[in-house]
């Protein structure tokens, strides 16, 4: 995408290799919001498979269209077929292409030997507006602690080991994915560091079983803003969006305006941190009266589980500290074959200023 005249359009690699840019080669038409990008990466991925299939070897597919991201695109054929928009054309699109996927598994005869897991990186970005996806009861959206900002759906598919219509409620995030996939391949994880992931395949292989009552930690940079436990989550830090983007049009929480909660300054509640039951309250709308028995309860269960977090955290070195013009896409491997290798300005980096 163009984040300034002065910067190159995103590159697109094949493997290790630029294959062209964003907007160039790979058109994205901004005022229909044509693209037949997502196609694009289907059919890689439907051949991946293939070649891996008929050579016998095991794979490994991350597969990541971005539609649904701004600038949301479709390809023609699914343009307008949808009554949500352009966002709407994008995700039927996307479910279309994820069937196809699947179909293909079936085709090759490699389904039951195949794990699939469907899941998102965030919440719908409500300040697109109507060109963004809808969160339903969740408060706020994308870049937010909130509900609506960091639950996704999540589905696994696996013909013949999981159970097909069973629903779990066991709490999991997307790092336990790396613990689980080497749990599929018959691989023990490494036991030089200490991973966050936990082996979900218990749950997924046995649709009764229910992992220890892990707690889910919230993060917005540096600062953990909210833990939760079971149903309940309690805030330490509330956030929004700052008044300046308000100002502007920016707006992570449209129409969802809660008092004490959808702080547009980063709020501290440490001392009294804000507690909601999710499964009374998903909206996160009214919070627990401090002056409960359950109240009380909660920090009792949540509050040694803090302590050791913070107390053991071993903290990663920041990789988005410092930001350089010079470290931009300009010259990927592969663009001298395309004759689009761009020449970097001189290296100037500065402590980059996230203003979320």
């Amino acid at each position: 995408m163009v984040w300034s005249t002065k910067l190159p359009n995103i590159p697109v690699y094949n493997n290790s290799e630029m294959v062209g840019r964003y907007y160039e080669e790979f058109v994205i038409d901004r005022k229909t919001g044509e693209s037949n990008l997502t196609e694009i990466y289907l059919m890689e991925g439907l051949d991946f498979i293939y070649r891996q299939t008929m050579a016998q070897r095991p794979f490994f597919l991350y597969w990541a269209p971005d539609a649904t991201h701004a600038p949301v695109y479709a390809s023609k054929h699914f343009l307008g077929r949808s009554q949500r928009g352009r966002y709407g054309d994008a995700v039927m699109e996307l479910d279309y292409s994820v069937g196809q996927i699947l179909s293909w598994l079936q085709t090759l005869s490699i389904a039951n030997n195949t794990f699939v897991f469907f899941t998102s990186d965030n919440g719908a970005a409500l300040m697109s507006g109507i060109n963004g996806g809808s969160n339903g009861p969740f408060l706020c959206g994308k870049e937010t602690t909130f509900e609506g900002g960091m639950r996704e759906p999540a589905i696994a598919w696996w013909p013949g080991h999981i159970k097909e219509g069973t629903v779990s409620f066991q709490l999991a995030n997307v790092m336990d994915l790396f613990t689980t996939s080497l749990s599929l391949a018959g691989l023990s994880p490494p036991d030089d560091r200490i991973l966050d992931g936990l082996d979900l395949t218990p749950v997924f292989l046995s649709y009764s079983h229910k992992l220890k009552d892990r707690p889910i930690f919230y993060y917005r940079g540096n600062e953990l803003m909210a833990v939760r436990l079971g149903q309940y989550k309690a805030h330490y830090w509330t956030w929004s969006n700052s008044v300046e983007e308000l100002k502007q049009g920016i707006n992570f929480c449209p129409g969802q305006d809660v008092p004490g909660v959808t702080t547009h300054t980063q709020t501290q509640h440490t001392l009294q941190p804000l507690v909601f039951h999710l499964g009374q309250d998903p909206g996160e709308k009214f919070p627990i009266s401090v002056l409960t028995k359950e109240y009380q309860d909660v920090l009792l269960r949540i509050s040694p589980i803090v302590e050791h977090h913070k107390r053991t955290l071993i903290a990663g070195v920041p990789q988005l500290n410092m930001c350089d013009l010079a470290v931009m896409n300009w010259a990927p491997a592969g663009c001298e074959k395309l004759d689009k290798c761009l020449k970097a300005p001189a290296s100037d980096p500065w402590k980059c200023d996230w203003s979320h």
